[in-house]
């Protein structure tokens, strides 16, 4: 994330000290970006539930929605403050708890152009789109209270910290040099290496491998992924905190990097299997995203074309290897968030370039391939860090509460177990009488029940 000072010189009399000046331009548009990134986790909701079977696809959507809520009231008790509070270059301090002054005045630290209080809700977007990444690996298995607490632990244990190694006030990847615009260690390698994590505490679905993972619902994942798309613009062009440049150059990258991934994809599709698939291109769109987050405002555009091709085979072929082991990550989560992230990171090390933005650092291609070292650095402390700690957080909460739900559940469906409901209802007889009968069951009801002549119907 860029984090712009904007200096503001207000007309003062002789001797009065300066003061930072709120930028209305700038206020407005990063307004509309938490927006954005807000409307990116309805959009997660859907790209997710389509992807799923019918049996688990409210489980699966609610996890999304409520990982936003859990997060948020993290955030304003204590989250913000470890994350971007004075501390130490490994974790902020206790100066924000309960949003303690965060008020509507900037905070120069991190824009003298923005209120505080705004700077602060953009943030909250970001961890709580984080923790709703990572719910796609563990489709039709976790009890979601124990999600839920998982959440909120992960977020104060792993997310608040790197967020403050990477872009708070004196971390130590941000001492180092290390570039990420919007969060492709943060946010991305962070969850797609506590997905592998999780699929692995968890364990398999019962009937993983031995029936299909089909998605019910193709149009919902088409349009979840329209949704990130379009919020990825805040997601990343609302990262520059000003109305300005950077944020143009961003939004432009964006879109190339997802235009190039979805093309890259739907050619490999058609290589390995001469099939251009719906489901595909959504997952290329995504994967390009993905790839230019941590480079959205350090490179050019055409360089963002260049990722968004080559993120694209990395996350493919990571994708098809993996139901070739016992790893189930559901939805494939570190293949496209795990993968792109680390490739999208590595990758800004070769195009970052000084000419686009002076705030960041030229690189390999720039003549500073040392860049590409301390971006590595960033992608190996980012996974071993998340990994570890994920792993401790999942082992210490197994031993107070179960985390997965029981057989029986995973064959009924997680839905009607968990929530006591069902995402779709047949619309047929029995629907009117409450009676469920097994397939292929004929269900007669009488006269007094339909006030109507019966009709024989199969369910």
């Amino acid at each position: 994330m860029s984090m712009t000072i904007v200096p503001a010189m207000p007309l003062l009399a002789a001797g009065q000290a300066s003061a930072p000046t709120i930028s209305a331009g700038d206020t407005a548009w990063v307004l509309i970006s938490t927006a954005l990134v807000l409307l990116m986790v309805p959009g997660l909701a859907f790209f997710y539930g389509g992807l799923v079977r019918t049996k688990s696809a409210l489980n699966t959507m609610l996890m999304s929605l409520g990982a936003l809520a859990v997060v948020t009231v993290q955030w304003v008790l204590f989250g913000y403050s470890l994350a971007f509070g004075p501390g130490s270059s490994w974790i902020g301090g206790l100066a924000h708890l309960g949003f303690t002054g965060v008020t509507a005045l900037p905070n120069p630290t991190y824009s003298a152009a923005l209120p505080h209080l705004l700077f602060s809700a953009f943030q909250a977007m970001f961890a709580g789109i984080t923790v709703a990444l990572f719910s796609g690996a563990i489709v039709d298995r976790m009890r979601f209270t124990a999600y839920l607490v998982f959440g909120v632990l992960w977020t104060t244990i792993v997310y608040d910290p790197l967020a403050h190694w990477v872009w708070g006030d004196g971390g130590w990847l941000r001492m180092l040099g290390a570039l990420d615009f919007a969060g492709g260690t943060v946010v991305h390698i962070s969850a797609g290496t506590t997905a592998i994590v999780l699929a692995l505490v968890l364990g398999p679905r019962r009937d993983f491998k031995r029936v299909p993972n089909v998605p019910h619902n193709v149009p919902f994942a088409l349009l979840g992924a329209g949704l990130l798309w379009f919020g990825w613009f805040g997601f990343n062009a609302g990262s520059a905190l000003a109305a300005d440049g950077i944020a143009a150059n961003a939004l432009v990258t964006t879109h190339a990097a997802a235009a190039a991934g979805l093309i890259s994809w739907l050619i490999l599709e058609l290589i390995k299997g001469g099939r251009a698939t719906a489901v595909g291109a959504a997952t290329g769109a995504v994967v390009g995203l993905v790839a230019i987050t941590p480079a959205a405002g350090f490179v050019t555009p055409l360089a963002a074309l260049a990722m968004g091709a080559l993120a694209a085979p990395f996350s493919f072929y990571a994708l098809h290897y993996r139901p070739k082991t016992r790893l189930d990550d559901t939805l494939d989560v570190f293949a496209c968030h795990g993968v792109a992230g680390i490739m999208g990171a590595v990758l800004t090390g070769v195009f970052a370039s000084k000419a686009v933005n002076p705030l960041g650092a030229d690189g390999l291609l720039a003549g500073n391939p040392s860049l590409v070292g301390v971006q590595l650095l960033a992608v190996v402390a980012t996974i071993a860090f998340a990994g570890i700690a994920s792993a401790g957080i999942l082992f210490a909460l197994r031993a107070v509460m179960p985390l997965r739900v029981p057989v029986e559940v995973e064959v009924q469906g997680i839905d009607l177990a968990e929530h006591g409901e069902e995402a779709y209802h047949g619309g047929d007889l029995s629907d009117l009488t409450g009676r469920k009968t097994a397939l292929g069951d004929a269900v007669v009801l009488p006269v007094t029940e339909l006030g109507a002549r019966a009709v024989p119907r199969t369910v």
